[in-house]
């Protein structure tokens, strides 16, 4: 692991993070698409909404594959301590494509 105590945004071995109002906020999900490249992972989160065929990324996201791979594990951890409070997390065996709720079906 790197030495930190030259980095400035380090103070007495703790990185300072800031969290802005408008980041703080943050930004419904409920659709990731992941793509790869050799170096780098492109975390793309959409929000669909029910009727409409339409959807914006809303954030993107990227990283080298370490990252990526530091990020599951969290994920996982995370998870895993979820789960052991509240139950286990339900999925849907509904199919993940078209996203429509149940409105409307688009036509071409």
């Amino acid at each position: 692991m790197a030495d930190d105590t030259n980095n400035p945004q380090m103070k007495d071995g703790k990185l300072n993070i800031e969290l802005t109002e408008e980041v703080a906020e943050g930004t419904y999900s409920n659709l990731a698409i992941i793509s790869h490249s050799s170096s780098e992972f492109v975390l793309d989160f959409i929000k669909v909404m029910p009727g409409l065929p339409k959807a914006k990324v809303k954030s993107r996201i990227m990283m080298t594959p370490q990252h990526a791979k530091r990020l599951v594990r969290a994920l996982q951890d995370n998870i895993q301590k979820f789960e052991q409070l509240n139950g286990a997390i339900k999925e849907s065996d509904q199919p993940h494509f078209p996203m429509n709720f149940g409105g409307p079906q688009g036509e071409a």
